[in-house]
């Protein structure tokens, strides 16, 4: 009986260190590189389709990133679609199938110098909340300002205002944010 108790307490201690071992932690969710942001936006009537992008291939520091900048079309509403790669790995990292598959955790910010455009979301999450992968925007009259598009990690998605565009109680941490300049014509 003696030995059956210890043969016990043995398995007992052995199995627990087993289990207790330190292994290489998960990290759920682990920051991606975003090298590239391309936003494309499709005229839904007739006009040339309009791309805006920012490649930085190497990541914050170093190189310059690249900036390219389109021209609305005054009165004009657009279909936008954004694209997020990782460009510093081959084969390239489309990182939008992530956002696509974290929407919950995730929501696109688009911001514009006042007037001149107005944009809506035009896809959500399981909840019904955007996550702004695709949209739609209307240039209004000719002007020129800046267009900033900011992603979130973890906003709150039922804080007021961010259901409707709104980062400023959105919270979260920003996995990217770029600025274009604006022009409509």
């Amino acid at each position: 009986m003696i030995s059956f108790r210890y043969s016990y307490i043995l398995f007992a201690i052995v199995a627990m260190a087993f289990f207790s071992c330190d292994k290489d932690p998960e990290v759920p969710n682990e920051e991606e590189l975003i090298t590239t942001l391309i936003y494309t936006l499709s005229p839904i009537d007739s006009g040339e389709v309009v791309v805006f992008s920012f490649r930085d291939a190497d990541g914050d520091g170093g190189l310059d990133p690249v900036i390219v900048q389109g021209v609305l079309q005054a009165n004009t509403t657009y279909n936008g679609l954004i694209q997020l790669l990782n460009e510093s790995v081959s084969p390239v990292e489309d990182i939008t199938t992530e956002v696509e598959e974290e929407a919950e955790d995730h929501q696109f910010f688009y911001t514009f110098s006042d007037g001149m455009v107005t944009h809506t979301y035009t896809d959500q999450d399981a909840n019904g909340k955007p996550v702004g992968i695709s949209t739609r925007l209307t240039a209004g009259t000719a002007s020129q300002g800046m267009m900033t598009i900011v992603l979130r990690h973890l906003p709150d998605k039922t804080a007021s205002g961010v259901s409707e565009g709104d980062v400023t109680n959105a919270g979260g941490e920003t996995d990217i944010e770029v600025s274009f300049l604006l022009m409509v014509e």
